[in-house]
């Protein structure tokens, strides 16, 4: 079978991955001032703070429409003998839904519900590829991509809260007790949904590496295929430390290290980074 994937914008993959696993994106869409630009096409994070930091107003985010899915698995349906796309959670977005209307078109596109964001997708799209390579059936591969989604681990800590609050998922009174303990909430992705887990309090370099540390230390539990960091312009001293610490206690056979795009970070705002792996 010659299978092509698909995958919503909001998979986080880098470029080298999306050539090196033959994977081809459909963007969201960023509204900056009521004018909506294709994600990573358009627009990229580092335009999303800067216009936050000079307007004080967020961005808006709108999903991919039926018609750019349409038009995307057209262009693959008739090379491919199927295609697969991986969507962003439907409770996150209307991704999903647009995408199985479009669908509907065709006999041979298959939609997934990855039931995450970031690379906690973006492991699930590398999945699909691998298998697409071996030459899995593609119901096969939709069958054990539903089962993978709930064994993805997804987090992340957030430095700046203010985007959270902008945003409407966190109140102005927690944002302010927040801001004055110097607080870092950790982001936890479970069955589609985030929810604050556990919070830090300190400088953002002590609070990431010890969230990694919470994350990963004394686990047998891992798939160690791989783990991302992905992180919103995060300073490269702590990358650099996290990975430090992830490649002398963990024993993953990739770490891949990829910059969010502009969903997470129009959310979640710079400084913000996640490790996203597998569980057995």
């Amino acid at each position: 079978m010659n299978v092509k994937i698909c995958a919503d914008s909001t998979c986080d993959l880098s470029d080298a991955l999306l050539e090196q696993y033959g994977v081809t994106l459909a963007p969201l869409y960023v509204a900056m001032d009521d004018k909506p630009l294709k994600d990573r096409v358009e627009i990229v994070p580092e335009d999303i703070f800067r216009y936050v930091e000079k307007s004080g107003k967020l961005c808006r985010t709108a999903a991919v429409n039926v018609a750019d899915y349409t038009e995307l698995f057209g262009r693959f349906a008739k090379q491919y003998d199927a295609v697969i796309h991986v969507c962003i959670s439907s409770d996150f977005s209307s991704c999903y839904q647009n995408a199985c209307v479009a669908a509907q078109e065709f006999d041979n596109v298959y939609i997934v519900d990855s039931r995450n964001l970031s690379t906690g997708s973006g492991l699930l799209v590398i999945e699909a590829a691998l298998r697409a390579a071996q030459g899995m059936e593609p119901q096969q591969i939709v069958t054990e991509l539903n089962e993978l989604a709930g064994r993805v681990e997804a987090s992340f800590v957030v430095d700046n809260i203010e985007y959270l609050r902008k945003g409407g998922r966190c109140s102005s009174v927690a944002a302010l007790g927040a801001n004055l303990l110097r607080l870092k909430p950790c982001i936890e992705v479970t069955d589609g949904k985030m929810h604050a887990a556990k919070k830090y309090r300190g400088s953002l370099e002590n609070c990431i590496v010890q969230y990694v540390k919470d994350r990963l230390s004394g686990r047998s539990d891992i798939v160690a295929d791989r783990i991302f960091i992905t992180h919103s312009t995060c300073a490269q001293q702590i990358v650099d430390r996290v990975r430090a610490f992830v490649e002398e206690n963990c024993k993953f056979n990739e770490i891949l290290e990829t910059e969010a795009g502009c969903t997470i970070s129009n959310h979640c705002g710079p400084g913000t980074l996640g490790v996203l792996f597998i569980r057995k």
